[in-house]
C-alpha cells in the first residue's frame, strides 16, 4: 500500500469540493469515509501525485479497485474508465431521475464496472433528494 500524506489528501478531497469525483456523492452523507484513489494503479505505473489521485467514496473505489477500463456495455469494444482529471464529468455523464446515464463509452464503462445504478446507490441518491 502507498502512504498518502495527510496534506496530499486533503488536496485530493478539496480538489474535488468534497465529493466522489466518480458518483459525485458527497462526502458528508456516507457511512464509510470517502478514500484517495489512484486513477492509474501503482501496480499500472500509476504515480502517487495529485495528478493521478481522485477522491472516491467507498463504493466506487471498491468496485473500480485497479481496473483501468473494461468492455463497453453497447459495443463490448474495450474502453478505458472516465478519468476524473483529464475529461470533464458532465461530458461523460447524465443524472435523471437518480440515475446516471452514461454518454460516451467511458461514461457507460464507468457506471457499468462501478455499479453507479444499482438498487443501493439510486435509494441513496433518492434520500439525498429528500
Amino acid at each position: 500500500m502507498t502512504y498518502i500524506t495527510p496534506a496530499l489528501r486533503r488536496q485530493v478531497e478539496q480538489r474535488a469540493n468534497d465529493r466522489c469525483e466518480y458518483c459525485l456523492l458527497p462526502a458528508d452523507v456516507t457511512f464509510f469515509p470517502d478514500e484517495v484513489d489512484h486513477v492509474i494503479a501503482v501496480k499500472h505505473g500509476g504515480a502517487t501525485n495529485s495528478d493521478n489521485l481522485a477522491f472516491a467514496c467507498w463504493r466506487c473505489n471498491r468496485y473500480k479497485g485497479t481496473d483501468l477500463g473494461s468492455f463497453a456495455p453497447q459495443t463490448r469494444a474495450f474502453s478505458f474508465l472516465f478519468n476524473p482529471h483529464t475529461q470533464k464529468w458532465d461530458k461523460h455523464f447524465l443524472i435523471e431521475d437518480c440515475r446516471i446515464t452514461g454518454l460516451t463509452p467511458e461514461g457507460r464503462t464507468t457506471v457499468r464496472l462501478l455499479q453507479l445504478n444499482n438498487d443501493e446507490r439510486i435509494a441513496e441518491r433518492q434520500r439525498l433528494l429528500g
